[in-house]
């Protein structure tokens, strides 16, 4: 553990609501060292894990209006006294290894809040929609006592599923006219979704939008039925314009009235916690391996020793 780093006070700051106290929490989690590492779990364990918590992830095609549509949620959500934590994901250059990090900007308004915490992240090369630390950015929010978290992925892909294993409601956003873009996506996407909102109803001619939730109902009926019992829900509406945001926000609701009620909810979280540790540990073997192959690269041991850890943990 970093001797430099007052884990108790930064421990105290976020039980205060002391936002720069989470923010330094979440960097340490995002940190590829491991006294970082450490300081960062510690903070979390000091915390107890909540049951009440609403982690939403919101994915879509680019164009969308992800983050014109978050900020009309957050703002629907803080004005009934809600605490609302986005976690915006951004896409890191395969080239630069830079981010933009830009999301802040686009949700003026909802920055301005005090019950609102927005965060950019950088995926740094890490597939799934997700960073490789989205999962724990989360605990920590939730520590700091953010009940309501919404991750915004960065779009739509055949890799864009592990932010399915970390939330409790998986949000599709989709523009009228878009399907014959989503042919190749669409199965996978549909299969993962609760809820599909489509978007920016207001810039489009309504037999486009008519077609769209036809086609939606149509591709609705011949998917297999959720793990959670939850019937897939259409809405209309923009993000713009906030509407259809009451109209959602009373069906997320439902959608959390069933899920506790059926035993789904503490059942994905139960097992949200043992995917954490199994990744968890395949990271510090793959780390120590790559270790010792610098110093030893003509040594196969330790390949080996990598990949029977691997088929042990399936």
């Amino acid at each position: 553990m970093s001797k430099t780093i007052n884990t108790q006070q930064l421990i105290n700051d976020i039980k205060d609501g002391k936002t720069f106290a989470l923010s330094r929490a979440i960097t340490l989690a995002e940190s590829t060292r491991i006294d970082h590492l450490e300081v960062a779990q510690e903070i979390i364990q000091a915390f107890p894990l909540t049951k009440s918590s609403k982690r939403i992830a919101i994915t879509g095609i680019p164009g969308v209006g992800k983050s014109t549509f978050i900020e009309a949620l957050g703002q629907f959500l803080v004005s009934r006294g809600k605490k609302v934590a986005i976690l915006a994901i951004d896409p890191s250059s395969s080239l630069s290894k830079g981010s933009i990090l830009g999301d802040k900007t686009r949700m003026e308004e909802l920055s301005k809040s005090d019950l609102a915490y927005i965060r950019p992240s950088a995926t740094n090369g890490n597939l799934g929609g997700i960073t490789s630390r989205t999962y724990e950015a989360m605990l920590l929010c939730e520590a700091a006592g953010y009940d309501h978290i919404l991750i915004e992925t960065v779009g739509v892909g055949q890799s864009e599923t592990l932010v399915n294993k970390i939330s409790d409601l998986f949000l599709f956003l989709q523009l009228p006219g878009s399907g014959d873009d989503l042919q190749g996506i669409k199965r996978g996407i549909m299969e993962m979704a609760d809820i599909i909102f489509i978007n920016k109803i207001d810039a489009f001619q309504e037999k486009l939008i008519k077609d769209a939730k036809v086609d939606l109902a149509r591709s609705l009926q011949f998917l297999p039925t959720k793990a959670s019992q939850w019937k897939r829900q259409t809405i209309l509406g923009s993000g713009l314009k906030e509407k259809g945001i009451n109209e959602l926000w009373e069906t997320i609701e439902k959608y959390f009235e069933v899920i506790n009620h059926n035993g789904f909810y503490e059942k994905n979280r139960r097992q949200q916690q043992f995917l954490q540790a199994e990744t968890y540990v395949l990271e510090i073997i793959e780390r120590q391996t790559k270790e010792k192959l610098k110093a030893k690269p003509f040594d196969e041991s330790f390949v080996n020793a990598y990949e029977m850890a691997k088929e042990w943990m399936k």
